[in-house]
């Protein structure tokens, strides 16, 4: 067998889908074509976007690179999934194209996958940076406290649950690396829309490999006015229906889960939670009757949060008032 063969690294599939940020996705691409990791298939995916970057991203004259355009937007984990199935790499990684990976990303995160077959993924932390590039230092240290990864030791997790979906410090499609066999990427359920990153997570702990922690930051998450978080007025509520219908879908799921029913009284806080956000969320697009069926079905959950009983009181205000919360 030829040497040469032999010592060639495991090929990663980096995945970054992209829509209407040709700004965002020149420097993202650009921190994927820089990695000091070489053997990469680098797959770009443009949800169809306003303005086709094709001509952008041909433009970086690498033959690693593969582009595909959607004829229609399929929306965004759609378009994260149906990427990832078209990867033929041992190993696969997405950057989002307003995110930048360290040039050492793979580099760092491979290796620990390479030295450990049991392991189904390997993550790192992150730098928070604003639209402009620069990096929020209080910020990351308080998503970092948040997340749990500020104490969080290097190494091997095994049957890591709590750190992968109550702690949430694991971010499949933001900063790591995951073994592709070790998830079934045809049976995915879209539904799970919003919070894909989450059920990314929930899948590598049921898939039963490990999980190694770098303890670096090695990618550089963007918070930005196009962020859904950030968003405002009308769009804000939709994506607040958005996520909440996403975390109703999956916290059902995990409920369900005979693996981890430990933690079935978290997912139940968690499912509720979502049900008042879910009716907030239709209550500012005007849809009072709905959102006060979810209040009311929260708080039967529940009994009493304070939150929903404000919801629920407000709900009974002027539309116009009621839309303010």
């Amino acid at each position: 067998m030829d040497a040469n063969v032999i010592s060639q690294p495991a090929l990663v599939s980096v995945i970054l889908p992209t829509y209407n940020r040709p700004e965002y996705l020149k420097q993202a691409l650009a921190s994927v074509v820089q990695q000091t990791y070489r053997n990469v298939e680098i797959i770009v995916s443009d949800n169809c976007s306003p303005e086709n970057p094709q001509a952008l991203v041909e433009s970086f004259q690498d033959t690693r690179i593969r582009f595909h355009r959607n004829e229609t937007n399929i929306e965004g984990f759609p378009n994260l999934v149906q990427t990832f199935k078209m990867s033929q790499g041992k190993y696969v990684a997405s950057l989002m194209d307003d995110d930048i990976w360290e040039e050492d990303f793979l580099a760092k995160l491979v290796p620990a996958l390479e030295a450990n077959p049991d392991l189904a993924i390997a993550f790192c932390d992150h730098y928070i940076i604003d639209e402009n590039g620069n990096i929020d230092y209080p910020e990351k240290e308080k998503c970092s406290h948040f997340y749990g990864r500020n104490f969080l030791k290097a190494g091997i997790y095994q049957n890591y649950y709590q750190l992968a979906i109550v702690k949430q410090a694991i971010s499949p499609a933001i900063a790591a690396v995951i073994r592709r066999d070790a998830i079934d990427w045809d049976r995915i359920p879209l539904e799970v829309g919003s919070v894909g990153d989450l059920y990314l997570a929930y899948l590598c702990c049921r898939s039963g490999g490990g999980a190694y922690y770098v303890a670096e930051r090695l990618t550089r998450y963007r918070v930005h006015g196009q962020t859904e978080t950030m968003l405002s007025g009308d769009r804000n509520a939709q994506a607040k229906i958005r996520k909440a219908q996403s975390q109703i879908f999956c916290y059902k799921l995990f409920l369900e889960d005979e693996k981890i029913q430990e933690f079935q009284p978290y997912f139940q806080r968690k499912l509720f939670d979502s049900y008042t956000t879910l009716g907030i969320g239709l209550m500012r697009t005007g849809q009072i009757k709905e959102a006060r069926a979810y209040f009311w079905r929260a708080l039967k959950a529940q009994k009493f949060n304070l939150r929903t009983v404000a919801a629920l009181m407000l709900s009974f205000t002027p539309a116009s008032f009621a839309s303010r919360f």
